[in-house]
C-alpha cells in the first residue's frame, strides 16, 4: 500500500480567481484531499472539490468523509457540481459546525434552493450521512479527526487529523492575532487593573492556540494578507502571513503550507510573500519548512 498523502485541489480564499496571472498557484477555492489507502477525507467543498469529484469518479473508491470548517460560500460552492453526490454508487459522510446532524444538512442544502440554484439537494442519489458532533471527534478508517474553534466570523473549526502516526492540522480560515488586535484598538478604554487582566487573558488565549497545533508535522494555515492589507481588514477572520509564520515557529511545527491565498494576489506576489517568510524563518533561526500551497500539489504524509 502506498504512503498516505494529501493533495491540494483548491487553495484560494474568498472567491475563485481563474486568471492567467494566477495559474502557477491556482485559482480554485478551498479543498484538500487526505488519502490513506482506500480511505479518503476531504477538507472543505470550495470550487476545488469539482475536479476532485471527477477524479474520484474515475477511481475504484466509493466512500468518503467530507468535513467543513464553516459554511461560507467559498467553502461550499463546489458542492452543487460534486459528481459523486449524484451517483448511487457512493456513500458520502458530511461533518461540520452545527448542534446536530440536521443542522449540518440544513446548512449544506440551503445554497441549493430556488431561486439560487435550479437543482436541490434532494436530487443527490448518493447514500448520504450527516454526522452528529461528538467530543471524541471522528474516525474514518485509520484517520482520526479532532476539531476545535478558531477565530473567524460565525462558528468555524480547525481540524487536527492524525494518520499513520503523523499529525496534519488544517486551519483554512483563522485570524491568529484577533484578540490582540482587538485589544490594541481599544487600549485607551482600559485602566491599569483592566489592562493587567486583559494581558493574562491574551496570554492564555495565545497558549491555547499554540497548544492546538504544537509539534504538528504539517500545518495548513490561512496566510491571506500582507501586513498592509491586514491593517485595513483586521477582524475579517484572516491572518497576515507574518503572524502565520511566527505562529508556526512558536508552535514547533515541522512544515507550514501557506493557504487561503487572497484572490487578488497573483503568482508573483505570492512568491514574494514566500520569500519574506523564508527571511523571517532565517532571522529566527528556525528549522521550519515553509511552502506555498499550490493547486495540484501532492504531499506525502
Amino acid at each position: 500500500m502506498s504512503r498516505p498523502y494529501l493533495r491540494f485541489w483548491g487553495v484560494r480564499g474568498s472567491y475563485a480567481s481563474p486568471h492567467r496571472t494566477h495559474l502557477n498557484v491556482g485559482g480554485n477555492t478551498s479543498c484538500v484531499e487526505i488519502r490513506a489507502g482506500e480511505h479518503v477525507v476531504v477538507c472543505d467543498g470550495g470550487t476545488g472539490i469539482i475536479a476532485l469529484g471527477e477524479h474520484l469518479q474515475a477511481s475504484t473508491l466509493r466512500e468518503m468523509l467530507v468535513v467543513f470548517t464553516h459554511y461560507h460560500w467559498d467553502h461550499i460552492c463546489g458542492l452543487p457540481f460534486f459528481s459523486p453526490a449524484f451517483s448511487p454508487e457512493w456513500k458520502i459522510k458530511f461533518f461540520g459546525p452545527g448542534e446536530s446532524a440536521a443542522d449540518i444538512e440544513l446548512r449544506l442544502s440551503n445554497q441549493m434552493k430556488a431561486p439560487y440554484f435550479p437543482v436541490e439537494i434532494e436530487t443527490w442519489m448518493a447514500n448520504l450521512e450527516y454526522l452528529t458532533p461528538t467530543n471524541g471527534g471522528l474516525r474514518h478508517g485509520p484517520i482520526q479527526i479532532n476539531y476545535h474553534n478558531v477565530h473567524h466570523p460565525g462558528v468555524t473549526y480547525g481540524y487536527r487529523i492524525t494518520v499513520d502516526g503523523k499529525r496534519v492540522v488544517y486551519m483554512s480560515d483563522n485570524e491568529i492575532d484577533f484578540l490582540k488586535s482587538s485589544i490594541e484598538r481599544r487600549a485607551k478604554e482600559f485602566d491599569a487593573d483592566e489592562r493587567s487582566l486583559i494581558a493574562r487573558i491574551e496570554l492564555e488565549e495565545r497558549q491555547s492556540e499554540l497548544a492546538a497545533v504544537r509539534g504538528a508535522d504539517i500545518l495548513i494555515h490561512d496566510a491571506q494578507y500582507t501586513p498592509c492589507d491586514y491593517d485595513r481588514k483586521r477582524g475579517w477572520g484572516h491572518s497576515c502571513y507574518v503572524d502565520t509564520v511566527n505562529f508556526a515557529i512558536d508552535a514547533g511545527v515541522k512544515a507550514l503550507y501557506l493557504y487561503h491565498h487572497d484572490p487578488t494576489y497573483d503568482d508573483a506576489k505570492i512568491d514574494a510573500i514566500h520569500r519574506d517568510c523564508e527571511r523571517i524563518i532565517g532571522e529566527r533561526g528556525s528549522p521550519l519548512r515553509c511552502v506555498v500551497a499550490r493547486e495540484g500539489m501532492i504531499v506525502e504524509i
